[in-house]
């Protein structure tokens, strides 16, 4: 780093620094000082995309952590949060240095970073759970990743194209809504916004541009606003603060798409937030909003008296403004509003050195048990993945019990929602229901302030209909596992009649490990229950059989020349398979060029990618080439048989059924009870690999087969 990138660093550093202390003045400013430089020095020589030495990247990241008054362990991390990942640096080093509260914290980020929350749903599934139990252990790994995710989208524009839209994709799916859910309304508005630049532009500069033409003819309507509803607070004598400003561009966007109307139709594209002393003068100012403007049906919300899950306080009421324009106004207290500033990281906020002792954040450890109790139950990842997404990605309305007690569900539950929410047992006994003392059908919507009573009966029994009427994933699992348990022993002894017959109709023997294989690849937990969604006709044999013993005999006269298998080289350029990670047909890759090597065609995920990614000019997009590829592209496995005679031979002779080759074999290891070999077996494609595989899990004889890529092996 030269003398003028340093200097300017130290300045962000010293920025920092007195932000810490303006709301922390007993902070540990050595300690701040102490992981820059540490970060500084491991990080020494990385540069970002945008040219700036990395350690800027970890600095804005702390700011946006002190902006949120966070503690100095959750600062400190911010700085150091991609040494273990990117440097040398290692848990121990940084345990030693600092201390081991900020150790296990840069860790626990660093885990998450590897996670790839948008790839296949069951990989996607097991990813959401590392991600709850993550927030579970320390909810600060959450934040510094939210803000580490919130820089790298205000700096997306200087990644390649592909990489921006699929980081934009990740952000809007997951790390806004997480954001939301959390109570951090502005991150999640700012990501969703950032996202949505890069997924449509042209959307956005359209409500920009239509924004800028609606100013110049109206003039400035918030300016005008903000003057009436602090003319109305003079009137009435309660002193406040009074914001406004328009919303922002996704936000507009999204209303046009859901109402189907063009932006000259669509009103309430204006927000006021009014901040006051107490709670008895946010009543008092919603009295003067509604005294001086025409309150509009069905648009008050009162999170006062009916608080968020996530200790969101304020209320909210729409109403006809100037111009007849709709405008929505927010009334809170100031300790409300650190917290719908702050959300569940209110928690650890700081004010004049002391943590604040503000009655409306929420526990972290107990918000975390509430969103993870329903999905402990759920063992099919299907379920699992939609209870996730119902309750990050859905508002809420709140109902009462007869007793009074509040029962929160997503907007959209109906009562039989109402009865698997307050116990498992009501939800299957359900047969009726009474909302405010009215008889009402099961599949009618609850509004928000309803006091609803379910009418129950024994011997009733989950109906399979009830899956079109619940939208909570608590419901809709437990309907779904009382509909299988109802006839479980029949479908299981019918499942397992039908896999036999299957089984022999292909000349193989059907055992419990290829049941288990199956049911494995197919994401439904055990063998039992893959024969009891045989029986039940969830699954057809088919499927089981197209797992274990796909049929890849192709055409070969159809076959692409090997040498012409990649797209988007030039006809003189060589090309060749790296050996670290010997990519396959159907995965995705880049080719990057080697000086005297021509150009190595890598997997996306090649872990030897990371020693090129600052050289963009030496980066091909390619992709392979659509239709059949010959068994010529060797692939190395790691493959551990039981010791006994004819074992080799067979899965020799399995591989072979598979019409696949096998280029090479070594024993790495030989025991008295097993063998460990290395195949290299020539291979079609990605499916084709995962055909083979299969079809050795699936025989009783091989106890563990696993895909061999080695970083060490790159150029």
């Amino acid at each position: 780093m030269d003398d003028g990138a340093l200097w300017v660093q130290e300045a962000e550093l010293a920025r920092l620094i007195a932000r810490v202390v303006s709301y922390n003045p007993n902070c540990d400013t050595d300690l701040i000082s102490r992981a820059y430089y540490y970060g500084a020095d491991a990080h020494r020589g990385q540069l970002r995309h945008s040219g700036e030495p990395y350690i800027t990247h970890p600095l804005a990241v702390a700011m946006i952590l002190a902006e949120q008054r966070l503690d100095d362990a959750t600062i400190v991390t911010a700085l150091l949060h991609d040494t273990i990942e990117d440097t040398g640096a290692t848990f121990g080093a940084v345990s030693q240095v600092f201390t081991s509260e900020i150790a296990e914290l840069v860790d626990g980020v660093t885990k998450l970073t590897k996670l790839q929350l948008t790839s296949s749903e069951t990989k996607q599934a097991e990813n959401f759970r590392k991600l709850f139990m993550a927030m579970s252990r320390d909810m600060r790994v959450i934040l510094v990743k939210l803000a580490d995710r919130l820089h790298n989208m205000r700096t997306v524009k200087h990644m390649r194209p592909e990489k921006q839209a699929q980081k934009a994709r990740e952000t809007m799916d997951i790390f806004a809504p997480l954001a939301g859910r959390m109570g951090m309304q502005w991150m999640r508005e700012e990501l969703e916004d950032l996202s949505f630049g890069v997924l449509n532009p042209e959307g956005r500069r359209s409500i920009i541009h239509r924004f800028a033409t609606l100013r110049r003819e109206t003039g400035d309507v918030v300016e005008k606003i903000t003057h009436d509803i602090r003319a109305e607070l003079e009137r009435t004598g309660i002193a406040g603060d009074v914001a406004g400003r328009a919303k922002r561009p996704f936000s507009i966007w999204r209303k046009m798409e859901e109402k189907k109307i063009g932006f000259s139709r669509l009103s309430d594209i204006y927000g006021f937030r009014v901040i006051v002393e107490t709670e008895d003068e946010c009543y008092r100012v919603l009295g003067a909003i509604h005294r001086r403007w025409r309150a509009v049906p069905d648009r008050f919300k009162d999170y006062i008296s009916q608080p968020k899950s996530n200790g969101y306080r304020s209320i909210h009421t729409t109403v006809s403004g100037r111009d007849a324009k709709r405008v929505e106004v927010q009334i809170r207290t100031r300790a409300m509003h650190d917290v719908a500033e702050s959300g569940v990281a209110a928690h650890w906020s700081y004010r004049d050195g002391e943590r604040v002792e503000n009655p409306f954040a929420v526990d972290p450890a107990r918000w975390i048990s509430d969103l993870t109790a329903q999905f402990d139950s759920s063992s099919d990842h299907d379920e699992f993945l939609e209870a996730v997404k119902l309750e990050m990605y859905t508002d809420q309305v709140f109902c009462f019990t007869p007793k009074g007690e509040v029962v929160k569900l997503p907007r959209g539950a109906t009562p039989l929602d109402f009865a698997y929410a307050i116990h498992t047992r009501i939800g299957a006994r359900a047969v009726g229901a009474k909302v405010d003392g009215v008889r009402v059908p099961l599949w009618q919507k609850l509004r928000n302030g309803e006091s609803v009573e379910i009418v129950t009966a024994e011997g009733q029994t989950p109906q399979g209909s009830w899956l079109d009427l619940v939208v909570t994933g608590r419901a809709k699992s437990a309907i779904r596992k009382a509909l299988r348990d109802a006839d479980r022993h029949r479908y299981i002894r019918l499942g397992t009649e039908l896999a036999r017959v299957a089984f022999d109709q292909v000349g193989h023997r059907m055992s419990d490990k290829a049941l288990t294989t199956a049911a494995r690849a197919l994401g439904v937990g055990s063998s039992e229950e893959l024969l009891a969604r045989l029986g039940s006709a969830e699954l057809d044999t088919r499927a089981v059989l197209g797992i274990l013993f796909p049929d890849v005999v192709l055409d070969d006269s159809d076959e692409i020349d090997a040498t012409a298998a990649i797209v988007g080289l030039e006809p003189d350029q060589t090309f060749r398979r790296a050996r670290c990670c010997q990519p396959l047909p159907g995965e995705r890759i880049v080719g990057i060029s080697y000086k005297g090597e021509g150009v190595l065609i890598h997997a996306i995920d090649c872990e030897a990618l990371a020693e090129v990614e600052d050289q963009p000019q030496r980066w091909f997009d390619i992709a392979w080439h659509a239709g059949n590829h010959p068994a010529v592209h060797d692939v190395t496995f790691d493959m551990t048989i039981v010791n006994d005679s004819g074992v080799l031979g067979r899965t020799c002779t399995l591989i072979g059924q598979q019409k696949a080759n096998i280029s090479d074999l070594a024993f790495l290891e030989r025991r008295q009870d097993f063998f460990r070999v290395k195949l290299d077996v020539e291979l079609r494609s990605i499916e084709h690999l995962h055909a083979v595989r299969m079809a050795l899990e699936a025989e009783g004889d091989v106890a563990m087969i696993e895909r061999v890529r080695d970083p060490a092996l790159s150029p």
